[in-house]
């Protein structure tokens, strides 16, 4: 065979990424730079009410320069999508939930004729009642806004193990908490944008971005009744996803009007129509109690969770169960109850965002986690490291938690990189923060840990498949990679070669392996739960294992293989208990912030970051660490700037001017510490990272200003006026 590559370009190796050079010098192709001869250019009318009755007169936009067609909610021949409840309309067909919706489509010949004439359509609203908080939507005289969801309520769930009320009479001390997070806008670099078009073949065919090529694919055909055959739909480049390309935005718009006009059509959005044509991160409302005895051992949690779904069903099913799972963190807890509440509201639908819930519960359980520190006069480090999990412990739904546990490794490295010691008299001891010279400053350090499901759960029947051709005799010659694991940035595609080249011993510059992938590919799942490295991985994994012992086996070339990994089996939760198996693996990441804080004008400027993951394996630490930094810097700006605002659910958050994100200078340095605490069922012991290294950013900032200041801050974002306002309320000012 060829010459080895285990230590130049196989696993473990920092090699550059295989989509760097054309990224870089321009050639990449994203979604906007496509475009075909006799395309049509469409717009979108979306609606100017949260919750109303509508007619259309269409009449004058018709009239108007190049306008070839405007498309409404009767062209749509089966009116209702969604990723996992079709509950949106494709069109508004006479009823809106919320400004997400459309009431219509334009064609025409250019962008800005097709935009004048979306403007000059005549809209008659008689507006209904709005539901813009999860208060309101559990009024008894609220409107109902779904038919099948009575009082509003779209999931209710409720996980109990042991028994709470021993718990709590075990509890030395008992410790309390509210805490209120908020929605957050994706902020991908490019808008949404796509083309679709009859092909050669007679089927419409979609150009575009996402995270789930099949999925996507699949409700194009159901919203327009066509078979599966007849859609074709590949994905190019995509400006970055973050779970905000994880529902359908354009691409049905795109289908149906190629599909009514017989031409071809191409549809992108403004950021501003991309910001209200989207989901958000969901805002979270948390009432909990914690117990703990006088070792500091947690004994008992009770937690109430509310969460916000906005005005359509989106992944919010899922992500409640993954949020109230994790309302008490990567921590052993005998005993507790935790109910969760899931309300549609007239908001802008929220769904999957990095992190899909476990941020919200990190802000929630670190805190309450440092307050019985602080009661019990604990070591910061020393009450986690008590109760975090081990190989072999008990997690939240009553299972053994799933083997290869990095969590009190991570602690340990962080703790030690931020200056505390350990001894076996004392203990974890940790570090004196030395203080600015000027009296209106304050600094604090704080650590915090955290951790975050690999893949799909409860459930859902999780796999991947790929398949690998090899061409050559005496030597592999060409190898042919055959997957669909969408490459949103996050550099899967480099990764997967890797795992190729490492199993066949050839270089990456023999392997095809490309980000243009349709929906006829093997499945490989979404780009999200980061669970691609891991089922994809194995995926290809197994596919080059199989093509090499064929291609030993000296039969005759091209050879052939494919392969479907199917992830050990989770369970759902039991209806009474919520107990199950939700989840197969688990990253695990511990973060330490150090913060200076103005106390004169509430401004928090973060020093310093470290984070330290157990990624089981890196398969390519370049693009690991790539994924931390970037991970710990997205949760930054949601802690500390981006403020996504609705007003009785109308977003005055519309552009980059009023949605400020971090910029270079915003960064403080970072610190990253990989650590490789094998998986045992990773390809080569590798696991996800993309989502880790954000879910405890808030917490860690927010309890560094605690140890600065001695004030406990229970709401984000934490912006200089909220700052300013709790530090008076602490002066009694």
């Amino acid at each position: 065979m060829s010459r080895p590559t285990t230590h130049q370009e196989g696993i473990g190796q920092p090699v550059a990424r295989r989509d760097a050079l054309e990224k870089v010098t321009g050639t990449a192709s994203y979604p906007d730079d496509l475009n075909r001869p006799g395309q049509l250019h469409l717009a979108v009318r979306f609606s100017e009410q949260p919750h109303a009755h509508f007619k259309l007169n269409l009449q004058e936009a018709l009239a108007m320069p190049g306008v070839k067609a405007i498309l409404t909610a009767a062209d749509v021949p089966h009116n209702r999508f969604g990723l996992i409840e079709a509950d949106q309309p494709v069109l508004a067909d006479g009823l809106v939930r919320c400004v997400l919706d459309k009431l219509a489509l334009v064609a025409a010949g250019t962008r800005e004729q097709a935009r004048a004439a979306a403007a000059a359509i005549k809209v008659d609203y008689e507006p209904l009642p709005v539901i813009s908080t999860v208060e309101a939507a559990q009024q008894p005289d609220a409107p109902q806004l779904h038919p099948h969801r009575p009082g509003n309520l779209q999931r209710k769930m409720h996980i109990e193990k042991g028994d709470l009320t021993a718990g709590f009479a075990q509890a030395a001390v008992i410790v309390e908490g509210v805490y209120q997070t908020h929605p957050q806008e994706h902020a991908f670099l490019q808008p949404e944008s796509g083309l679709a078009y009859p092909d050669e073949a007679g089927r419409i065919s979609i150009e575009t971005a996402g995270q789930w090529v099949q999925e996507d694919h699949r409700q194009v055909c159901e919203a327009l009744k066509l078979a599966k055959e007849e859609v074709l739909l590949r994905y190019v480049y995509a400006g970055g996803a973050f779970g905000g390309r994880e529902d359908i935005s354009i691409q049905i718009l795109l289908a149906l009007a190629a599909w009514k006009l017989q031409r071809p059509v191409k549809l992108t959005w403004s950021r501003a129509e991309s910001i209200r044509g989207h989901h958000k991160r969901h805002p979270a409302h948390f009432k909990t109690r914690w117990g703990a005895t006088a070792e500091g051992k947690i004994c008992a949690v009770q937690t109430e969770l509310l969460l916000d779904s906005g005005a359509y069903a989106s992944t919010s099913d899922e992500v409640i169960a993954n949020t109230l799972r994790s309302a008490v963190g990567p921590y052993e807890v005998a005993n507790l109850q935790l109910d969760g509440y899931l309300y549609l509201t007239n908001n802008l639908p929220n769904g999957a965002f990095r992190g899909f819930g476990a941020l919200q519960a990190a802000f929630c359980h670190e805190t309450q986690i440092e307050k019985l520190a602080v009661a019990l006069n604990l070591d910061p480090v020393e009450i986690r490291s008590r109760n975090l999990y081990r190989d072999g412990s008990i997690e939240t739904t009553g299972c053994v938690v799933p083997a290869g546990v990095g969590a009190l490794e991570t602690l340990e490295v962080a703790a030690r990189s931020a200056g505390w010691t350990h001894s076996t008299e004392t203990g974890w001891q940790k570090p004196e923060v030395v203080q600015p010279a000027d009296p209106t400053r304050r600094r604090g350090l704080a650590l915090v840990t955290s951790y975050k499901n690999i893949g799909y759960s409860y459930g859902f029947p999780e796999k991947a498949s790929a398949e690998i051709e090899i061409e050559g005799h005496q030597e592999i010659e060409r190898v042919i990679v055959r997957h669909s694991a969408a490459e949103v940035g996050q550099g899967i595609v480099t990764a997967l070669s890797q795992i190729v080249a490492e199993i066949l011993n050839v270089p990456l510059d023999r392997i095809e392996l490309t980000a243009n992938f349709d929906n006829r590919a093997p499945l490989a799942g979404s780009a999200s739960a980061s669970r691609l490295a891991f089922m994809a991985g194995n995926a290809v994994k197994g596919a080059a294992e199989q093509a090499r012992a064929a291609w030993l086996g000296e039969r005759q070339p091209p050879v052939k293989a494919f392969y479907e990994y199917h992830a050990p089996p989770t369970t759902p939760p039991d209806p009474v208990t919520g107990a199950a198996t939700p989840n197969f693996s688990y990253g695990y990441c511990t973060q330490v912030a150090e913060v200076e804080v103005d106390l004169r004008t509430g401004q928090l400027e973060v020093l310093r970051l470290i984070n330290v993951n157990d990624v089981g394996r890196a398969l390519n630490p370049q693009i690991v660490e790539g994924q931390i930094e970037g991970g710990a810097v997205q949760g930054l700006g949601w802690t500390l700037l981006e403020d996504f605002k609705q007003e009785n659910s109308i977003p005055r958050t519309r552009n980059f001017t009023e949605y400020l994100i971090p910029t270079v200078m915003d960064v403080p340095p970072l610190e990253t510490h990989i650590l490789e605490i094998s998986d045992p069922q990773g390809p080569f012991g590798a696991r996800g990272v993309g989502e880790m290294a954000m879910v405890a950013v808030a917490p860690a900032i927010s309890l560094a200003f605690y140890r600065a200041t001695g004030v406990w801050l229970n709401q984000l974002p934490l912006t200089a006026e909220r700052v300013f306002f709790a530090l008076q309320a602490e002066k009694g000012e």
